[in-house]
């Protein structure tokens, strides 16, 4: 999924929680759905922006020759625009896109 293309705000907003309690049964299992929904969002969006800006680290031998690319700063504050992850994650949540899949009680205990 695009995350950059998401319809989620990109500040706080604040959210009715009997509407996200009625999506999955209770409050608790929805926050903790979006938590983990959250985590997995995250570690890909480091993933891909590590990727990106793999293509411009060099090896040198010295740690004082740095210098400032401007497509790398352009790159890094695309990401820093972004919503949150958990906004996204709120957003998918609300928007029906997240399939959770919750055991029975009887296969958590054995």
């Amino acid at each position: 999924m695009d995350y950059k293309k998401s319809k989620a705000p990109k500040t706080t907003v604040t959210r009715d929680m009997n509407e996200l309690a009625s999506k999955v049964g209770n409050v608790y299992e929805a926050v903790a759905i979006i938590g983990k929904r959250a985590n997995q969002i995250s570690t890909t969006l480091k993933r891909e922006l590590d990727a990106k800006l793999q293509d411009f680290s060099m090896d040198r031998g010295d740690i004082e020759e740095t210098f400032e690319n401007k497509e790398q700063i352009e790159i890094s504050r695309s990401y820093e625009v972004m919503p949150k992850p958990t906004l996204i994650a709120t957003q998918e949540l609300m928007d029906d896109q997240i399939v959770c899949n919750n055991g029975s009680r009887d296969d958590m205990l054995k």
